[in-house]
């Protein structure tokens, strides 16, 4: 869910990276915890911080008073148990963790290989599809014109693309701008 920075001022503020598509919201998820579960937190206030990160706060955490308790906070990542989670998930939401190793399918039906990876790299979310029995990968734009179906139950999503993995065309230099770039 997020994780925590450094100390920010002298009265127990901290820095905090919000994952939430809303990155105020993480206050809504309380109690937080680490990953082990071994500790637990609920932020009383955050605000963002002064920045260009939209994802960067200032959280004022209970029980933390001091620069020092909130400096020990560094580095420390924020979780919820993932039932708690789930039962947020509008339709057509999906959480990560499900779909990686779902079965990608032509619309025919023919098994193109296994989704293996989720990015984002400031487009929009992008889908890994290695091939069966390969190491080859393709990206997939995850939307629903390149991906109609998802189906976390059935265990498979479909891709629009069935030639996903058919090898590049030859290229015709003739086609290429004249300017020399290719």
């Amino acid at each position: 869910m997020g994780e925590f920075g450094r100390a920010h001022g002298v009265r127990g503020e901290v820095r905090l990276k919000s994952f939430t598509g809303e990155p105020q919201a993480i206050k809504d998820y309380a109690p937080l915890e680490t990953a082990d579960g071994t500790r637990r937190f609920v932020l009383s206030h955050v605000r963002p911080a002064a920045g260009p990160a939209g994802d960067m706060l200032v959280a004022r955490v209970v029980g933390i008073d001091s620069r020092d308790a909130a400096e020990a906070l560094n580095r420390v990542g924020l979780y919820i148990p993932r039932e708690r989670l789930a039962r947020d998930l509008a339709d057509e939401e999906f959480l990560q963790a499900d779909l990686i190793g779902l079965a990608v399918l032509a619309e025919d039906g023919t098994r193109l290989g296994t989704l293996v990876g989720l990015h984002d790299f400031g487009a929009g979310d992008i889908i890994e599809v290695r091939a069966v029995d390969s190491p080859v990968t393709a990206m997939v734009p995850f939307s629903k014109a390149a991906v109609p179906v998802v189906s976390v139950t059935q265990g498979h999503v479909v891709v629009a693309d069935k030639d996903l993995f058919a090898p590049p065309e030859p290229r015709d230099p003739e086609d290429d701008d004249r300017d020399g770039r290719t």
